[in-house]
């Protein structure tokens, strides 16, 4: 497990690295960017350094202005006193939206990233942003499964709570993330849970009852408009995963699901604990599973430099079943996700199959 600094040691030295970066960065502009231009004959791809090196300025100085509008916002709070407050947990909500609209502004422009949702499988555009919206239509909380494939697959499913949908996300995320200063702090200030995962090799070095309880306490008291967010996966599809996974499943005695797991092609099978911890937590959620494709088979650095500027076409798709339709007994309800996981897949699979003819 990687050391993570303590929280007021992130607060002090972390935080203003993060704004001294990007200023340097931002200062040192002309500098890099004609080195760049001079190395682009060097480098193939059209124009790949010179976008990295904005993409990374951009982001540092979002990274920035983020802390310190946060900064402004513990002042106002009264230092620190009112932050758990309802009216500054919906600042930081609203802060967050308007950071990722515009991160989603730039970075889709640069790398020609294009994101389409949809709540069916109708040819008609409308229709199927409709049935996007009908999906996520207020008034009952969620708990949101999506696959996890892909690069930044979780910035956009937040940004498309937040922003396209309206719903108010409480996000389990992974405890490394916490390096980075805007990240820890926006979500140490609204419902969210860093949590160690419990590994893919044959040690455990985490997961557990601890993190089922953590998961439990964020779920509880979900709101109308509230999404409790989760990928069941517990990480990006790789190889060594995904036999791990499977050799997981088959030291525990359940070679069933160990063979419908190697038939997956393009997802993992699902650990269900955390799913049992939200679900028993909020037991008038109904269940929204999101699927997508387009970032696909980029797993690695060199993956996505391969990519770039990537030039993708980004397909969401939703389906929301009711709380009535999810089975309440712990082995059926394991079953249930399993077999979600298989029609995402197969999902998955035809529109690759669509996208190659």
């Amino acid at each position: 497990m990687m050391w993570l600094p303590p929280t007021w040691l992130r607060r002090i030295l972390l935080a203003p690295l993060m704004i001294a970066a990007a200023l340097v960065m931002l200062a040192l502009t002309p500098l890099w960017l004609l080195i760049a231009l001079a190395l682009t004959s060097l480098v193939p791809g059209r124009f790949r350094l010179p976008r990295v090196l904005w993409l990374v300025t951009v982001y540092l100085l979002w990274d920035a202005a983020l802390v310190i509008a946060m900064f402004a916002l513990w002042i106002a709070s009264g230092f620190g006193y009112a932050i758990r407050r309802p009216g500054f947990v919906e600042a930081h909500y609203r802060l967050g939206a308007r950071a990722m609209r515009l991160l989603f502004r730039v970075f889709g422009s640069v790398l020609r990233l294009t994101i389409t949702t949809t709540g069916s499988d109708a040819p008609d555009a409308a229709a199927s942003r409709a049935a996007f919206d009908e999906v996520f239509a207020p008034g009952v909380p969620l708990v949101v499964a999506s696959r996890h494939g892909g690069p930044g697959d979780s910035f956009i499913l937040i940004h498309t709570l937040l922003n396209e949908v309206g719903r108010r996300p409480r996000i389990v995320l992974k405890y490394t993330l916490q390096w980075d200063p805007a990240i820890d702090i926006l979500l140490h200030r609204i419902p969210s849970r860093f949590i160690v995962p419990s590994g893919f090799g044959p040690k455990r070095v985490g997961g557990g009852v601890p993190v089922e309880h953590a998961l439990a306490e964020l779920a509880t008291g979900l709101g109308p408009d509230d999404a409790f967010v989760i990928f069941p996966e517990g990480g990006n599809v790789t190889p060594s995963r995904r036999q791990s996974r499977i050799r997981r499943l088959r030291e525990s005695g359940r070679e069933a699901m160990a063979e419908r797991a190697e038939a997956l092609r393009h997802v993992m099978a699902p650990q269900p604990g955390g799913m049992h911890a939200a679900l028993d937590a909020a037991p008038d959620a109904d269940v929204v599973f999101i699927a997508h494709t387009g970032l696909d088979g980029l797993v690695t650095l060199r993956d996505i430099w391969r990519e770039l500027p990537m030039d993708k076409g980004i397909t969401m798709r939703a389906w929301r079943v009711p709380r009535a339709d999810i089975p309440d007994d712990l082995d059926a309800r394991a079953t249930w996700l399993f077999d979600w996981f298989a029609r995402i897949d197969s999902w998955i699979d035809v529109r690759g199959r669509a996208a190659a003819g």
